[in-house]
């Protein structure tokens, strides 16, 4: 009940982590300066001090809101100081008390508080109910928790007080702060023992929870103890009746598989090796793991396993024709190797590494080539791998060690010769870790690679037969060593023609299957192939193109379900209704000859296309102007052209000064898209010459190659792709470098024998063929 009498000043202490309760002894550490203050000032006067927990025990200096409101008033009965200036101090709570006012004297904490003080009353039926109820889930506790002695329990349920024995059972009790200050602040004692008797129930079901986590742990450690037992009683009975394991054991599975298998001697040893150590080690030890996994490894590789080769040319041939258009090197390149393979066994398997652009059936060409030998078909992609381990394997020190990538594909294959594929071998990255490719170097060296070593397995194994097939779309970005030990051969962008060839074969055939559609349900009709790849793509594959087919067939799809249209037919005029307006437009030719206007050839990923080239004379200083995101190369190649002009001003009747008083300004039109290389210099001067002599440039001819000071014509790449692209403007007239000439074997046949080379070494020869003669 509430004391009548005025509010009383105390010295307080505040508490952290802990809630002192009336009738409890307890002994506190006391450290802070000004606690020690409050119980030197209590010790002089009644020995009487006001225990309060702090909300947050971190804070140093606390204030009031920092502090519970409700709290104990103590008695000292001893104080005894310990070395480092802290003190030790053991109280004795006696009421609770409400804190109205924190005080800061300068020397320590007061508080004004209001005290409460219980009395003690006979007990009612509902309290000596709530005092039973308590005192029951108390002694349930103890014997769940096991945390306080008998003794304990037997001096605290002899307490007939509610109050008391609440605040007794609460200070025993590892609860939350928080739940021992809802106690504390609880005056009505038979309030105070309901929320302990929630409290308990609680805890009751968490020590519950705990006991059946621990009983199931444990038996789970005694079934395992007890198969341990029983296997070594097993071995031991074994070996007394002196039968060995008599085919009990893993360790007799591993021998037979050896005995049964075909594995060179020095697996066998290392064999021999890890089982007798597998045998020796306990089961139960993680390194019966390790060992086991090794031993599989090593039986499961195929050490002097191969699978026959197909050595029928035609058929490898047939094989070849019916997945891939074109791509004739490659082809042929195999053939050849299958035929040196029928003549002799003792061959080594080519390394051959394809190079081109995206989209033009480099990975699909691998799996084709494995189909058309007869060989079992394994790829690893190479792109964004940092980690050299990843082609050699972790060594088995390692946790979860494993072999890397070359030998786990070997395993996958069952075989020592299938045909591997290592895509993306340009984009091997290298960190701390190593660098990927050079671990390469060894997989691909047909010197090397015939005792090649695993981190994992630390055996040689013979990687010779393997039939290596290598993808990367840019040359330049694999390692030179590595590229040395490769033959090379590009694939270059499709042609159109060579696209339409391959939609018509292939891809349209393969998405109407795709799509759930017949052959006769769908229509190309003459030109729409053609339209969809010059109007909605603009690659060097047929992945784009594959998917425009793609669209049109589900299209296709939609509407003979909802229509009920038993066939439709795809022309050129209705085509923008299942694409859309075209996506791309090409560069066209000047109709007629103009002064100062030139058609070059370009060179792209995605093809070959014209460069018109813009060349005109103002009156200036001598600056050359160059516009159209022109790359380095090519500004370069422009300033050689001016330079040769100069020289021969005489020769093409320009005044010798010409450039001291004139601005040359060359433009290549569509001036958002970068342009570079060493193809355009003599389209360059060649208009710089019409501009300056006021001579018109034919529009019939399209021309490709570098100039040099002297006006020699330098060779370029691409003839191929360029040549399409003029003959695709109906340009027929091609000026190429002389060195160019023997290139124009890979045009197509259709297209070579309607376009007229014209082969050139000198600036002067192409002024000659490409100027308009008056």
């Amino acid at each position: 009940m509430k004391n009548e009498k005025d509010s009383l000043t105390l010295p307080l202490l505040p508490l952290r982590g802990i809630v002192v309760f009336p009738y409890v002894i307890v002994n506190l550490d006391v450290g802070r300066d000004k606690s020690i203050a409050a119980l030197e000032d209590a010790m002089i006067h009644e020995h009487k001090i006001l225990l309060i927990a702090q909300k947050d025990p971190a804070v140093g200096e606390p204030k009031q809101e920092d502090m519970y409101k409700m709290g104990t008033v103590a008695e000292i009965k001893q104080l005894l100081k310990l070395p480092g200036g802290s003190v030790r101090v053991l109280v004795e709570g006696s009421y609770r008390a409400e804190m109205q006012e924190m005080i800061d004297n300068g020397k320590y904490y007061e508080a004004r508080i209001i005290e409460y003080k219980e009395e003690v009353k006979d007990a009612s039926i509902d309290m000596e109910a709530l005092i039973r109820a308590v005192v029951h889930k108390f002694e349930q506790w103890v014997k769940l928790s096991k945390r306080i002695p008998p003794e304990t329990l037997v001096s605290v349920v002899m307490i007939d007080d509610g109050g008391h024995l609440c605040d007794l059972i609460a200070s025993h009790m590892s609860m939350k702060l928080e739940d021992k200050q809802k106690l504390l602040t609880l005056v009505d004692p038979a309030k105070r023992l309901e929320c302990l008797y929630d409290i308990l129930a609680r805890e009751l079901e968490i020590l519950d929870i705990e006991k059946t986590i621990s009983d199931r742990v444990h038996q789970q450690m005694g079934k395992t103890q007890k198969m341990y037992y029983l296997r070594e009683q097993l071995k031991a009975i074994h070996k007394e009746m002196g039968d060995g394991d008599n085919g009990y054991t893993e360790t007799t599975k591993y021998k037979t598989r050896m005995m049964d298998g075909k594995y060179p001697a020095p697996v066998r040893e290392a064999l021999s090796r890890e089982i007798d150590r597998l045998d020796e080690t306990s089961s139960a030890s993680p390194e019966a793991g390790v060992i086991r996994t090794y031993i599989e490894w090593l039986l499961d590789l195929p050490w002097k396993h191969t699978s026959r080769d197909k050595l029928d040319i035609k058929m490898a041939e047939e094989v070849l024709n019916k997945n891939h258009y074109g791509l004739e090197k490659i082809k042929e390149r195999i053939l050849e190797y299958i035929a040196i393979r029928k003549l002799s066994n003792h061959t080594k398997a080519p390394i051959i590494c394809l190079v081109g652009p995206p989209g033009v059936g480099k990975t699909s060409l691998a799996a084709s080539i494995a189909k058309a030998m007869g060989r079992k078909f394994v790829r690893a992609s190479l792109g964004g791998m940092r980690d050299e381990a990843e082609i050699r394997g972790h060594r088995r020190t390692y946790v979860g060690a494993l072999p890397g990538r070359i030998i786990n594909g070997i395993k996958v294959a069952g075989t020592k010769n299938p045909v591997f594929l290592l895509d993306e071998v340009d984009k091997i990255a290298a960190d701390f870790r190593g660098d990927p490719s050079a671990a390469l170097l060894e997989v691909l060296d047909p010197e090397q690679n015939n005792t090649f070593s695993d981190h994992y397995i630390e055996l040689p194994f013979d990687l010779s037969q393997v039939f290596w097939i290598v993808t990367a779309n840019n040359l330049a970005q694999i390692p030179r060593p590595l590229r040395d030990r490769m033959e090379i051969i590009i694939l270059s962008s499709y042609t159109e023609a060579e696209k339409y060839q391959i939609a018509k074969q292939y891809l349209v055939s393969k998405q109407l299957v795709a799509n759930g559609l017949e052959k006769a349900q769908l229509q190309f009709m003459n030109g729409v192939l053609q339209k969809i790849i010059a109007d909605y793509t603009r690659e060097s594959g047929v992945r784009e193109l594959e998917r425009q087919i793609a669209k049109i067939c589900r299209k296709t799809a939609k509407k003979i379900v909802e229509e009920g249209k038993a066939r439709i037919r795809i022309t050129t005029k209705t085509l923008a209704d299942y694409l859309g307006k075209p996506k791309y437009t090409h560069t066209h030719a000047e109709n007629k000859p103009q002064v100062g206007v030139c058609t070059g050839m370009a060179w792209t990923e995605v093809g070959g296309d014209i460069l018109p080239t813009e060349a005109t004379v103002l009156a200036g200083k001598g600056n050359l102007i160059l516009t159209g995101q022109l790359g380095d190369v090519m500004k370069e190649s422009a300033q050689a052209g001016l330079s040769y002009i100069r020289s021969r001003s005489g020769k093409l009747g320009l005044d010798d000064k010409f450039y001291e008083k004139k601005d040359i300004h060359i433009h290549l039109p569509e001036g958002a898209i970068p342009k570079d290389g060493p193809s355009a210099g003599i389209t360059m001067a060649t208009a710089v010459v019409s501009a300056l002599t006021d001579k018109k440039v034919r529009n019939d001819v399209a021309m490709t190659g570098e100039i040099t000071l002297r006006g020699r014509v330098l060779p370029i790449g691409g003839l191929k792709e360029k040549v399409i692209a003029a003959y695709r403007e109906k340009i027929y007239n091609i000026i190429l470098p002389k060195e160019n000439e023997r290139d124009t074997d890979d045009v197509p046949e259709e297209i070579r024998q309607k376009i007229n080379f014209i082969p050139v070494e000198t600036m002067d020869e192409v002024l000659k063929y490409a100027l308009v003669k008056e």
